[in-house]
């Protein structure tokens, strides 16, 4: 299944990453694709702040992960834009976190065949002077919840 959702600004990609955050659920992985500077830190700070209710998300440009504790699981916001080889996700922890709690993974393309199959894959691309979000899940429970989102 496949949902698409217009923005029109920083605004209202902000109001929908924290519609995401409010269907998450332990297991959860949102793979965010979209060139550079198309909103993926933007959804994914949007999504946390939302959730663990703090004005502190750094980006996890230099350290590749950041973690944060929300009520129900953990959240792991991964920028993989540096890694060299798709092998590298293991020292991230990367493993634990897609099947322990809810991940959130910048460049998702870098981890390869590493990357789960059932997944929220968001793609972001322009439009106008928005953005336009597609969204594809690939199992009924996702679809169920992907419907949830206005």
């Amino acid at each position: 299944m496949q949902k698409t959702f217009n923005t029109t600004s920083e605004q209202d990609s902000i109001k929908l990453a924290e519609q995401f955050s409010r269907i998450a659920q332990r297991g959860d992985v949102f793979a965010l694709y979209g060139t550079l500077g198309m909103g993926k830190s933007v959804f994914a700070r949007a999504f946390i702040k939302n959730l663990c209710h703090t004005d502190e998300v750094p980006s996890p440009t230099f350290t590749l992960v950041q973690s944060y504790e929300a009520p129900a699981f953990t959240i792991s916001h991964f920028d993989l834009y540096r890694l060299k080889d798709q092998d590298e996700v293991f020292e991230l922890g990367f493993e634990e976190a897609v099947y322990g709690g809810v991940s959130l993974i910048e460049w998702p393309e870098k981890a390869g065949a590493w990357l789960p199959k059932d997944i929220f894959k968001i793609e972001i691309t322009p439009k106008g002077e928005g953005r336009l979000f597609t969204v594809t899940v690939f199992s009924e429970d996702k679809e169920r919840r992907l419907e949830q989102i206005k």
